[in-house]
């Protein structure tokens, strides 16, 4: 077999063999296939598409190229989440506490978007990397965990999202798909609600581009064996009011005190409930959700984060005293220069502003400074007074004009407007 015959295959518009994509994940894996023809094989594509069974089984090729978690001392049925990301979005913090086995492997941010791992280390002690058995253990122990990747799981994907940044292929959704779910399905657990994101600072700009890249994933978890369910949810606006690592883990935290931000609550009591049914431990998400607002009432959902904070080396005081993460020098006003509605704010340009101030990382080996992000003061459909604070800078720098200019660019004030919704759909 000829790596220029599969390349042809595809650019000419013809369905990959599992033989053939088999052979493309072991040559990537064994390092036997050059970069150039990889990254041929990704455009043809990006281009062409894929069948829903070429998308199974070069997920489950993926899967397979690595190791594949062992969960079955974890009692229960164990229940994941995964965001395709954004801004603000936290929402795997509070969720990790639903009381039903939760093993969570997360990730780093890149760009504009946030990692639920760098916002974790913002906490003093806090370890992401644990062991196999280290985390396995704290799951049966604590009900939750999240950790880095352990082991070496999906090693083809490795390569591939490397080269897919390079070349302009990000945005493939049998791609996406593929990459996401090669990961989920190695992590071993038993069902998986999946929260994908659409707007301007999402990867899925439209709805329709967010409804195919949904269904591509559920239907890759059916044909995995993985119970499988997507929202998808607004990202033209960060979510919640905090952006910035140390701030969102205080929101989050407000979040467990049932003081969060009213669509940030939302998010995770609709993603929860999923995640409470499918762990059978209610009847319908109606049950669920009365569940989960009884463990915010009860305190029970925020002693359940502290303990993970605590068997993972964090400081758990830190839930009751935020000062003891990192705090920015400076707090900076940016205020409205007009009357009228908040029509605008962009997501992805407020993300790119808190990673210009620190919070984020343009290249992989950036260092970050938790202390820094914004908050905001205002959501799209609120009436607003010139000469009002919009936001809240949080900076280490006095002096900020880029990050000023690239806010203005962000943000619109006109005569009228409405509230965006904040879930579009569920897709079972």
């Amino acid at each position: 077999m000829r790596m220029v015959d599969i390349i042809d295959t595809k650019r000419n518009g013809g369905t990959l063999s599992d033989e053939q994509l088999q052979f493309f994940v072991d040559g990537v894996v064994k390092g036997t296939i050059p970069d150039y023809q990889i990254s041929a094989l990704l455009m043809a594509i990006y281009f062409q598409k894929m069948t829903k069974e070429e998308q199974t089984s070069l997920t489950m090729k993926m899967m397979e190229s690595g190791e594949r978690l062992d969960l079955s001392r974890i009692p229960g049925i164990k229940v994941d989440k995964h965001s395709t990301g954004g801004v603000g979005d936290k929402v795997s913090l509070p969720l990790a506490a639903t009381g039903i086995p939760v093993p969570m492997i997360s990730g780093r941010g890149l760009g504009h978007t946030g990692g639920t791992l760098d916002k974790l280390e913002a906490i003093p002690g806090f370890r992401v990397e644990l062991s196999e058995d280290e985390f396995i253990d704290q799951v049966a122990q604590e009900k939750l965990a999240i950790v880095g990747a352990t082991g070496e799981v999906a090693p083809a994907d490795k390569k591939i999202y490397g080269l897919r940044d390079v070349t302009d292929t990000v945005d493939s959704i049998p791609l996406i798909a593929s990459s996401i779910m090669s990961k989920k399905i190695a992590s071993g657990t038993d069902a998986l609600v999946i929260d994908v994101k659409t707007g301007t600072g999402a990867f899925m700009k439209t709805l329709d581009q967010s409804r195919l890249l949904a269904k591509a994933l559920v239907e890759i978890g059916k044909q995995a064996g993985l119970k499988c369910m997507a929202v998808i949810s607004d990202m033209n606006q960060p979510l919640g009011n905090k952006i910035g690592n140390a701030l969102e883990i205080e929101e989050s935290i407000d979040v467990l005190k049932g003081k969060g931000p009213k669509d940030l609550t939302e998010l995770v009591l609709t993603l929860g409930s999923y995640m409470v049914v499918m762990g059978e431990k209610a009847q319908d998400t109606t049950e669920a959700r009365k569940l989960l607002e009884q463990t915010i009432k009860d305190g029970s959902a925020l002693k359940r984060f502290a303990a993970m904070i605590k068997a993972q080396g964090g400081d758990p005081a830190v839930v009751d005293n935020y000062q003891l993460m990192p705090q920015a020098k400076y707090k900076i006003p940016f205020n409205a220069d007009r009357d009228g509605v908040l029509t605008k704010l962009s997501a992805d340009e407020v993300g790119t502003a808190s990673m210009l101030l620190g919070g984020g990382r343009q290249k992989a080996d950036d260092k970050l400074d938790y202390s820094v992000g914004i908050e905001l003061h205002h959501k799209l459909g609120n009436h607003v007074k010139a000469g009002e604070p919009l936001l809240t800078i949080y900076s280490n720098r006095r002096e900020i004009p880029d990050i000023k200019q690239l806010l203005r660019e962000s943000i619109n004030i006109s005569a009228n407007g409405q509230v965006p919704t904040l879930i579009h759909e569920i897709v079972e």
